[in-house]
């Protein structure tokens, strides 16, 4: 049998390891952000089903893609919330459990940040794909400018004056900045390849602690 004094802190240590019930807020605080999602999701989708016979190819993309977004942003606050609340809080006691997920039976800190950084990677590619395709549209004046307004005037002037299909377009995008954001998603990449590799390196250090003993 199992000595309780041996699990018996002293005050001091017992009020710094409970402090880690502080962050319980924090899990629950996603929790509703999560929920926050759902509801973004929902709407994106009745957004879509309603629009669907008017929509084109490329609208029906972007929104598609803002759905998988969504979904990929969500999948990365569960792993916060379920792989965080395994680390740093209290244990789950999910063993048995046939839901529970394949990777939380091996969670840790460092599985967790390369985990955490390859999802920020796949949200970071949705992105940078949705960028990519309206990225036709560069060249054309950017909305919300004086030149977007006055190309507006203008087809609205045209279409005024019998001219088919007088639509006024605009960028929401430039140059400069689709080439900051490919240059932001290849960090992503070097960033997660730099922290798997530490890992590794770390996994090699604790697996061999003798190699150098002697």
């Amino acid at each position: 049998m199992t000595d309780p004094k041996i699990n018996r802190l002293n005050p001091l240590p017992a009020l710094i390891f409970s402090s880690r019930w502080l962050q319980l807020p924090l899990y629950l605080g996603l929790i509703v952000a999560q929920g926050v999602y759902v509801f973004q999701f929902v709407k994106e989708l009745v957004h879509l089903v309603q629009d669907a016979t008017t929509l084109t190819e490329q609208g029906i993309m972007l929104i598609v893609l803002g759905l998988i977004d969504v979904v990929m942003i969500s999948n990365l606050l569960v792993m916060v919330i379920v792989g965080g609340y395994e680390t740093f809080v209290s244990r789950l006691r999910l063993e048995g459990h046939p839901d529970q997920p394949e990777w939380l039976s091996h969670v840790n800190a460092s599985v967790l940040k390369v985990k955490l950084a390859m999802a920020i990677i796949g949200i970071s590619s949705i992105h940078l794909l949705k960028t990519f395709i309206g990225a036709g549209s560069l060249g054309l004046p950017l909305c919300g400018t004086p030149d977007a307004f006055a190309a507006a005037q203008a087809a609205a002037q045209a279409t005024a004056n019998g001219v088919a299909n007088a639509t006024a377009r605009c960028s929401e995008l430039t140059s400069e900045g689709v080439m900051w954001q490919s240059l932001i998603h290849f960090l992503f990449i070097i960033s997660a390849i730099g922290i798997a590799w530490t890992d590794k390196l770390m996994s090699t250090t604790v697996a061999k602690p003798g190699k150098n003993a002697h």
